[in-house]
C-alpha cells in the first residue's frame, strides 16, 4: 500500500507538552495527518486520514489506550 509522504511539513506538539523531547508531534498535509515521536524525528511515522486521526484522538481522550 502506498503511504503518502509527510516530508517538508511543519511538525508541532501540544502547547501543553513539557519542554522536552518526549512527545508525539503532529503534521497535516493535503488530506493526511502524520504522527511521529519527538525523540526520533527521523524515525518511523504513522500516516492517517483526518477522520482516522479524529477517531484516534477521541479514543485517547476516552481512555481507550490507558494501561
Amino acid at each position: 500500500m502506498f503511504a503518502p509522504s509527510v516530508t517538508h511539513v511543519h511538525w508541532r506538539k501540544s502547547s501543553r507538552s513539557a519542554q522536552n523531547d518526549q512527545c508525539v508531534e503532529v503534521a497535516a498535509r493535503r488530506g493526511i495527518v502524520g504522527l511521529r515521536d519527538s525523540k526520533d524525528p527521523t524515525g518511523h511515522k504513522v500516516v492517517l486520514r483526518p477522520s482516522a486521526f479524529r477517531r484516534f484522538v477521541a479514543d485517547v481522550r476516552d481512555g481507550a489506550y490507558d494501561l
